[in-house]
């Protein structure tokens, strides 16, 4: 049985790893610590709160005093770090908490993970690390970091920070850098989610620019498969890209939503674009492919429509959190 601290096992991403690993092992037992931030929203793991090999512990990856006690307390010995603000836009409004959150608290896990001696440490970063490409080429593990937002600059240092205890420490570090991810349980701010849900609502649909910016598609079924993989099988001190090779512009994918939805593209509005906005990313996932025997199990056409149809049904998850009626905190008691 191993004992992995999942964090940021609330949000998108990492309430759906727990979802999925929990269906798929009985070898794994995930402690999952959030602080339950806007994004966080424990009702995404009502699937998994009966599971005997799942915990859910409230908290902050900050409070260095608390995570050694979960250290303690559950014998950790494993940590996927999913724990990140994670909002571009959100960013360039003010940088302060990515820093805190993504940088300092990563520094903690670490610092805590060293002193107890786990056997594997997943970082869990972004493609945004790389900056911005051209109309050609795409990002390998060997593309130098240039990140061009407060965002995409906390990770790149958090990853760094990663990789330099593997380097002094000998630490069990890895780390994962993903494409665009989509799915159930996207917070609605991000463009997905937002314009499904703008969308069946008959509201304007902003999109920056000329739209014509370019990601990298993945389904988070898929990135979740990869991250396991590396978890389980990755070797130690190295990154390993993950994407799907679907790139696709902005304004394609929301003409894709609203002809599925069967919407006018009239409710399309060109805005203002932010700042510093990267033009194209695109990921190279050789390596893990070829490494590690993973490729992308979902086509983008399968798994959107799949997407949007969960939004479509589930209406009253999306309706709690836009109006923020609804969020419920569970918590271990502890005292120092």
């Amino acid at each position: 049985m191993k004992n992995i601290l999942v964090t940021g096992g609330a949000g998108f991403i990492g309430s759906n790893y727990i979802n999925h690993i929990l269906d798929e092992r009985d070898d794994y037992n995930i402690i999952n610590l959030d602080k339950l931030t806007y994004a966080g929203n424990i009702e995404n793991l009502k699937k998994s709160e009966s599971n005997k090999n799942y915990q859910f512990i409230k908290g902050d990856i900050g409070n260095s005093e608390f995570v050694r006690f979960i250290f303690e307390k559950y014998k950790i010995k494993h940590v996927i770090n999913f724990a990140a603000e994670s909002h571009v836009d959100r960013s360039i409004l003010g940088s302060e908490i990515f820093f805190r959150t993504n940088v300092l608290g990563t520094n903690v896990l670490l610092e805590t993970a060293r002193r107890f001696e786990v056997e594997r440490f997943l970082q869990i970063s972004t493609d945004e690390v790389y900056g911005s490409l051209g109309e050609e080429g795409k990002f390998s593990e060997i593309t130098p970091l240039s990140p061009n937002s407060p965002y995409s600059s906390s990770k790149a240092s958090a990853d760094m920070m990663a990789l330099s205890f593997y380097h002094t420490y000998g630490m069990p570090v890895l780390i994962t850098r993903c494409s665009n991810n989509y799915g159930t349980f996207q917070f609605p701010e991000k463009l997905i989610p937002l314009m499904i849900i703008n969308a069946l609502n008959d509201k304007k649909l902003p999109v920056y620019g000329d739209g014509l910016n370019v990601r990298d598609w993945i389904y988070v079924i898929d990135h979740n498969k990869a991250i396991n993989l590396v978890f389980e099988k990755g070797n130690i001190g190295e990154v390993y890209n993950i994407g799907a090779s679907r790139e696709m512009k902005n304004i394609e994918i929301v003409k894709l939503i609203l002809k599925h939805l069967g919407k006018s593209e009239e409710l399309i509005q060109y805005v203002k674009d932010r700042p510093g906005h990267d033009r194209r990313y695109a990921i190279d996932s050789t390596k893990i492919q070829t490494n590690l025997g993973w490729k992308p199990s979902f086509t983008f056409e399968e798994a959107i429509t799949k997407t949007i149809d969960w939004y479509i049904e589930n209406k009253q998850w999306w309706e709690r959190i836009i109006s923020g009626e609804y969020r419920q905190y569970y918590s271990i008691q502890y005292k120092s």
